[in-house]
């Protein structure tokens, strides 16, 4: 009889390791050393995060750790902070008690957010609101979509301002990959690549497009302040208004016949689900012009021969930021609306992507008798992200690189770059209206900035140290907060580490795998690092609890199903169980290889 040893590694990892149950999997990696290193393979469990868990990680730098995410990923929390204006937090009408509450109108501190039956993998944040993606490819919103529209307590989500106090489900007839929020509006990309729209949250629509086919397949959404973007397989970049312009009449013609029919206003229903009205659009997005001629860039640890093309995209307010696969950054400005973007055009950003200048930068090089920093010996520009007025571009690794923009950035504009967040293997960066944050791939989140309501999180400023971060600068500044039960502290410069434990008797120590900003509010998914006794509904208990849920639905694999208390590896036990879409756990035509495999194991356990 032939050795399971003898098949190929790569059939192995690319056919029997992806269909296996995954306490197979690491029951497999104990039987000898080859299968312990074949079944810890990082590409391995990437790969199964997204297809167990539709959890890819796209937005940060990990590269590691991706078997960790997936065992915290049977139970992960979400936590929200910031300003609680226009339900954002999604708590209800009830807050954690804080000494400004009386007359504050933010939560200073991670504050967990519970969304029965949903397995959150991802949250991003527009400008007065969340909305979170969870396994199953489902998005759950709350807040208000567009505050500045008022509504009327019988309207439905048909209006983009009416506000949900709470998580609710959006009914969509597509499973969600990906979602990007703009301030009043958000894009999302489905597992058919096909691109929705969100002026209101009740009657998404599709931007159907020629474009949009064949090489030219999205592969990522981007909403900037005012207007969304793609970017394309084949490296083009697309974009459209949807809040202005042609566009925004045409979405008003819609909505309009649809307010005549007196239907499709979509109240949500007892169940917490908004029954969405969807429809297509059918129109061509504006395509940008080609790259400009790029010099190539040494150092960069990475000799890339392949053509350049844009390989990431980040907006902000009138403006993207592009990453090429070789690390070049570059803005394009111009997109106030359709009618100015033939006045911009792409500007290569030097001083944000070759090394030798970013090494003459302080902190790098000694300035005004500060000594410099550790400078990094290579450098290549990997991510990029951007909100509002600001972007950042990163490396990783232990000598990642940080370097910061604005939208007055031009092609001989110096970066900023904050000592604090250099070489700290940082993952992610996130933008606020006026605060940042940034996840290591330690799990820390740093914050730093404006106040902004508490979206910084580094608790109570009554109870913190004067002159420390996220507190008064002096006792008394302290106690006349106090006393008059409102106050804003300064802003905060120096990144500083978030706490996940706040509302407990004990400390208790959490890993953060994905974090979001926008407007005045923060958002963070976190894992616990160790279990204990404490009842985890003390951590809460001031809170309103979440509206009823529909009951568990089947058919669709383990989704459904109540969450199984943890394997003592952070895997499940018990019966038949199996995590992600429909048909995923069978296994395919795996023939004589899987026999071997069912064979090898019962003899191994016997």
């Amino acid at each position: 009889m032939s050795s399971l040893e003898t098949i190929p590694v790569e059939v192995i990892l690319d056919n029997l390791l992806m269909e296996m149950l995954i306490q197979s999997v690491v029951r497999l990696g104990c039987t000898n050393k080859l299968f312990a290193d074949i079944c810890a393979d990082e590409l391995l469990w990437h790969r199964r995060l997204q297809t167990d868990f539709n959890f890819s990680g796209a937005g940060t730098a990990r590269v590691s750790g991706w078997k960790f995410i997936y065992r915290g990923l049977f139970n992960p929390k979400v936590f929200v902070w910031g300003s609680k204006a226009n339900g954002r937090l999604g708590l209800g009408n009830k807050f954690p008690k804080t000494t400004l509450n009386a007359h504050g109108d933010g939560v200073p501190f991670p504050t967990q957010l519970r969304i029965p039956q949903a397995r959150i993998v991802s949250i991003v944040s527009g400008g007065m609101s969340f909305h979170a993606l969870d396994s199953e490819g489902n998005i759950y919103v709350w807040g208000t979509l567009n505050g500045q529209i008022g509504s009327l307590g019988s309207d439905g989500f048909s209006e983009p301002g009416k506000p949900a106090p709470t998580p609710l489900r959006l009914e969509l007839p597509s499973q969600i990959k990906h979602v990007s929020c703009g301030r009043f509006h958000a894009s999302a990309l489905d597992f058919n690549n096909r691109v929705w729209n969100f002026t209101s949250w009740g009657r998404p629509f599709t931007l159907t497009s020629h474009h949009l086919l064949h090489d030219s397949r999205p592969v990522q959404v981007e909403c900037g302040w005012g207007f969304s973007s793609l970017l394309t397989k084949s490296g083009e970049v697309f974009v459209w208004w949807p809040r202005s312009g042609s566009m925004l009449a045409r979405i008003d013609a819609k909505n309009a016949s649809m307010d005549e029919e007196r239907q499709f206003f979509a109240k949500p229903l007892p169940d917490g689900v908004i029954p969405c009205a969807t429809w297509d659009l059918e129109a061509d997005p504006t395509r940008l012009p080609g790259l400009p001629s790029l010099p190539k860039l040494t150092a960069t640890g990475d000799e890339d021969t392949e053509e350049i093309k844009i390989i990431k995209i980040a907006a902000l307010d009138k403006r993207i930021v592009a990453l090429t696969n070789q690390g070049h950054v570059l803005l394009f400005s111009g997109l106030d609306d359709e009618n100015t973007f033939s006045t911009g055009g792409w500007q290569y950003l030097p001083n944000f992507s070759e090394l030798d200048r970013v090494r003459s930068i302080a902190p790098f090089t000694p300035a005004d008798g500060t000594p410099g920093i550790d400078s990094p010996q290579t450098m290549k520009i990997t991510h990029i992200s951007a909100h509002f007025l600001k972007f950042f571009v990163y490396s990783t690794g232990s000598s990642s690189v940080v370097l910061m923009g604005d939208t007055a950035t031009t092609e001989v504009t110096l970066p900023h770059i904050e000592p604090a967040l250099q070489n700290k293997s940082v993952i992610s960066v996130l933008v606020g209206d006026w605060h940042n944050a940034a996840l290591t791939s330690s799990g820390k989140l740093l914050t730093w900035g404006g106040y902004s309501a508490g979206a910084l999180g580094l608790g109570d400023p009554t109870t913190l140290t004067p002159g420390t971060p996220g507190a008064f600068e002096t006792e008394d500044q302290r106690l006349r907060a106090i006393d008059r039960g409102l106050g804003s502290p300064p802003a905060t410069d120096v990144p500083t580490e978030v706490r996940f434990d706040h509302a407990r008797k004990m400390p208790k120590e959490r890993f953060c795998f994905f974090a979001c900003a926008a407007g005045w509010q923060t958002g963070a998914l976190v894992i616990d690092l160790q279990a204990d006794g404490e009842d985890e509904e003390s951590e809460d208990e001031e809170l309103v609890e979440d509206a009823p849920r529909r009951g568990p639905r089947l058919g669709r694999g383990g989704h459904g199903l109540p969450i199984q208390h943890p394997h003592p590896l952070g895997l499940p036990i018990g019966g038949p169980f199996r995590i992600g879409f429909a048909g995923r756990g069978a296994t395919r035509g795996a023939g004589n290889v899987t026999t071997l495999l069912i064979v090898y194991l019962y003899a191994r356990e016997s």
